[in-house]
């Protein structure tokens, strides 16, 4: 008893000053948020969609060889030397852990060709619907070119990111090896707190401390952003503490139970190929309401009045007995 009370004064007390998001990674629902979608630097944070866009256009066995990309480079180096070959995976342990802008160049510069590379960048933002981010480098420099988002862009981001086990390979390793190089992941989060599965830290003059994390605890998983927050890990923390207790995983939708049929519509079921799963407080459960749209083929979840998810259905058409049996009688009556 004594420890339950430690701990609700303890998250009571948490202060938050920063641009942040609360994310549950399985919905996209916000569970708390302060000025989400303000436009902000994003430093090195940027590099979590520098990596996304490396394994999904290229082999973790790819070999690299440094090249002059890496001469203008500063900030935060692996120190990587001109010349010298790694394969992909080595140089994006070296691009999250050690948060090496010459990692950084080197990726883009050899996945594709570099304006292509930040191409891909912003095509898959908006593909993942990151309506206020603009990058133009893969490092998160700010004095020549800048790199902006939001906290709720940067949460949808690492929610997608977090999907790729390659990503959470990488950016759950403390410390990696290759040749004569060590590096040690700048993420103290994983230190601090065992449900820590991920995240990326950022920092310049302009931008300010940023931090994007994720962490999972009885199969809830949270992503959180902060930007402008110099106790970021701590804080991120604590937010875990707080929301693993107060929020339950519901299961809402199960594409192997979900079944839907229209009585005009003779021999057709209606179907669905993903579960769906929400973070809510028990007391929310009665607020979720799940419509059916059959015209456009699809079934929105909501809470209250707020969507919160909408899933694809499909449908296919089958043949009763009848059915067949009229078809083989009139085959014989021909």
């Amino acid at each position: 008893m004594k420890k339950i009370i430690i701990i609700v004064i303890m998250l009571v007390s948490i202060k938050i000053n920063a641009s942040i998001v609360v994310m549950d990674a399985d919905s996209g629902r916000i569970l708390y948020e302060k000025d989400k979608d303000k436009q902000m630097l994003i430093a090195s944070t940027t590099k979590i969609m520098t990596s996304i866009i490396a394994l999904e256009n290229e082999s973790l066995n790819k070999k690299i060889t440094i090249k002059d990309e890496i001469d203008k480079m500063y900030g935060s180096m692996t120190y990587i030397k001109k010349g010298e070959s790694f394969t992909l995976n080595d140089l994006l342990h070296g691009l999250m852990l050690r948060s090496g802008n010459d990692t950084a160049m080197s990726i883009a510069n050899n996945i594709k060709d570099y304006d292509t590379f930040i191409k891909l960048m912003n095509l898959k933002a908006y593909s993942l619907d990151m309506k206020h981010t603009q990058f133009n480098n893969p490092h998160g420099l700010d004095e020549e070119t800048q790199n902006i988002s939001t906290a709720y862009d940067m949460s949808l981001l690492m929610r997608y990111a977090i999907k790729n086990k390659n990503f959470i390979n990488i950016t759950s390793t403390k410390k990696y090896k290759v040749g004569s190089y060590i590096w040690h992941n700048k993420n103290d989060l994983l230190s601090m707190y065992k449900y820590a599965t991920s995240g990326k830290i950022g920092y310049t003059t302009k931008s300010g401390p940023v931090f994007v994390s994720s962490a999972t605890k009885e199969n809830k998983t949270i992503v959180i952003t902060s930007i402008k927050e110099n106790d970021k890990f701590n804080l991120h923390k604590n937010l875990y503490i707080k929301y693993f207790n107060e929020y339950k995983r519901y299961q809402i939708l199960d594409r192997n139970t979900f079944s839907y049929k229209i009585k005009k519509e003779k021999n057709t079921h209606y179907y669905i190929k993903n579960d769906f799963f929400m973070l809510l407080k028990p007391n929310e459960i009665k607020n979720v309401n799940i419509k059916i749209d059959i015209n456009n083929s699809l079934i929105h979840i909501y809470l209250k009045n707020e969507l919160i998810h909408s899933e694809r259905i499909y449908k296919i058409k089958y043949e009763t007995k009848a059915t067949k049996l009229n078809k083989i009688l009139s085959f014989f009556k021909k």
